[in-house]
């Protein structure tokens, strides 16, 4: 309703609470002896306090209808799937879905069919969120078993995102289940922070995603915010389980390097391919599938770290296993040392080196594998790690209660 359609009907009650009823009080009137004093209306100045009184009753209710309207649009929560895609919600207090974001290429096209995300404003958050995470599943982003999908719920509230993040993983859970994805539920609470909105900003992320990446740096400071924030969701928190020992070569890479040995080994188009990091695994590395147009099936294994092939298999399109010249496995490249080790897991396992006592390093060979074996206590917690003594990349960690 327009403001002025509303100026009409306040005037029109007021009009109707007060009416204008002289000529009939006077008709009422007897006439008396006399000299006559002639009776006219002042129609102006009632007109004029009727317009008045609406004017001042249509301010109030405007002013009051603001209010209301602006506390209903008020954004209250901030929410953001990331997988790679990275999209981000803004929610009202009522839980509705006041804008939503695609914050990079790959998110644009999950939204393609939502507008772009310009269809969801308005909707309940839960049923935004269906949507989206449908459509990750329908882009195969999901399917993986190794895969994860990261909820954030950014709320100086804490009650109040404790709830939407209670909420939203139920949601997401009951998608992948109808779907019969394998994708894992990664949840965090974030309160409002302008250096983490920034770094978000300037690399087209999440702040979600912003912090995950801020937790991989506390575990390794020399690696590069920009480089991580390209990695997905499963990568950053596979790196993040091995103790970030370094940076990755990421799944764009491996891809090419699994593509330029399939060009090699045939002839025929690539009909279909995948990549699915395991950086939590030993040796850290990628796994690519490649299928050609001729029905053959190709599986690579590229080094995470250094990009080499350490294994690779072939099928025929009749399912019959292709003999292939494994790759020679490579010498490794060094050993990070004693300090190294101890700094790896101190920092995975977020102890200041002042705080752990009782510390124990050992170099042991593991079926030919040299592994640092580090055992710490602190405070009532004690630690154990196995860590790869050429890559610095976490095997195995225990945390338990000190007896």
């Amino acid at each position: 309703m327009t403001n002025e359609k509303m100026e009409q009907r306040l005037a029109s009650a007021v009009e109707k609470t007060a009416p204008n009823d002289v000529n009939g009080v006077l008709s009422r009137c007897d006439e008396r002896k006399g000299t006559v004093i002639p009776m006219t209306t002042k129609k102006t100045t009632k007109k004029r306090w009727t317009t008045l009184a609406a004017a001042c009753l249509a301010l109030v209710l405007l002013g009051g209808g603001g209010i209301f309207y602006q506390q209903a649009h008020a954004v209250a929560s901030v929410v953001s799937l990331d997988v790679n895609p990275s999209i981000e919600l803004k929610v009202s207090k009522s839980e509705k879905v006041l804008v939503c974001t695609p914050l990079n290429e790959d998110a644009k096209a999950i939204l393609a069919d939502m507008g772009d995300g310009a269809d969801l404003k308005g909707a309940k958050l839960d049923v935004a969120v269906n949507a989206i995470v449908g459509s990750l599943v329908r882009n195969g982003y999901l399917n993986s078993i190794s895969s994860a999908i990261m909820i954030s719920v950014e709320d100086n509230d804490t009650a109040r995102a404790e709830k939407l993040q209670r909420e939203l993983t139920s949601t997401v859970d009951g998608v992948l289940q109808t779907s019969e994805a394998k994708a894992s539920v990664l949840t965090q609470t974030l309160t409002q922070d302008a250096g983490l909105e920034q770094q978000a900003r300037e690399n087209s992320i999440s702040t979600g995603k912003a912090a995950l990446v801020n937790r991989v740096l506390a575990l390794n400071p020399a690696l590069k915010f920009d480089a991580l924030a390209k990695l997905s969701v499963e990568e950053l928190k596979d790196l993040a389980e091995a103790g970030a020992p370094a940076m990755p070569i990421g799944t764009d890479k491996a891809m090419d390097i699994a593509a330029a040995a399939f060009g090699k080994a045939s002839t025929a188009k690539m009909a279909y391919s995948a990549v699915d990091p395991e950086l939590d695994e030993s040796p850290a590395h990628y796994e690519v599938e490649i299928k050609s147009q001729t029905g053959e099936e190709f599986e690579y294994k590229v080094d995470a770290y250094t990009g080499a092939i350490l294994e690779s298999k072939r099928e025929a399109a009749d399912g019959t296993e292709v003999p292939v010249v494994q790759p020679s496995k490579p010498a490794a490249s060094g050993d990070i040392g004693y300090a190294k080790a101890k700094s790896v897991a101190l920092n995975h396992a977020g102890v200041s080196e002042g705080k752990a006592y009782d510390m124990g390093i050992e170099l042991d060979d593991e079926d030919g594998t040299l592994v640092y074996e580090v055992e710490f206590k602190s405070g009532n917690m004690e630690y154990s790690y196995e860590i790869n003594a050429a890559t610095g990349a976490i095997l195995k960690h225990e945390a338990e209660l000190d007896d």
